[in-house]
């Protein structure tokens, strides 16, 4: 597990921050407790992944700012990925993920 603190944030706004996470193909993963709530809404959105199973998304809205599926975790993972198991990831296009 890496360490340090790293912040996600739409527009300046900080959706989620901690220093605990995991480290994944190149993305950040949030432990859900890392997540302010308040930004976050479940989406129907659903996708596959051959080694870490079956994805379930968010919408982030701050403010006017709404990012339609901008963040996915996994509920279910396969065995190889049980470390991330509701953490949460953000796409590096919608959102601003920083180590501080």
């Amino acid at each position: 597990m890496p360490s340090g603190h790293v912040q996600a944030t739409v527009n300046g706004t900080v959706v989620a921050e901690s220093d605990v996470y995991e480290l994944v193909e190149g993305n950040v993963y949030f432990p859900p407790a890392a997540l302010k709530p308040e930004f976050f809404r479940k989406t129907d959105l659903h996708t596959h992944c051959g080694w870490k199973g079956d994805a379930d998304y968010y919408t982030i809205k701050v403010g006017d700012t709404e990012l339609e599926n901008a963040a996915w975790y996994y509920p279910e993972p396969f065995d190889k990925a049980r470390h991330i198991k509701d953490y949460v990831a953000f796409y590096k296009n919608k959102v601003d993920v920083t180590a501080v």
